[in-house]
């Protein structure tokens, strides 16, 4: 048996797809709002932390 039969048996199925979809749709449009917001002091010093020379180098 396939795999595309058992999901014919679900009642409702057809809402999944949708709900993930929108659900990518909504995280992608906030994170990109975001970041479009995102004060740019706190950017450029998340982007220095690996840099930082703040721990001990061996």
């Amino acid at each position: 048996m396939k795999f595309i039969n058992y999901l014919q048996n679900i009642t409702g199925v057809g809402i999944y797809p949708l709900t993930s979809l929108l659900i990518f749709f909504l995280f992608f449009t906030v994170l990109s709002l975001w970041v479009y917001k995102a004060d740019k002091g706190y950017i450029d010093s998340m982007k220095n932390i690996p840099f930082s020379s703040n721990e001990h180098e061996q």
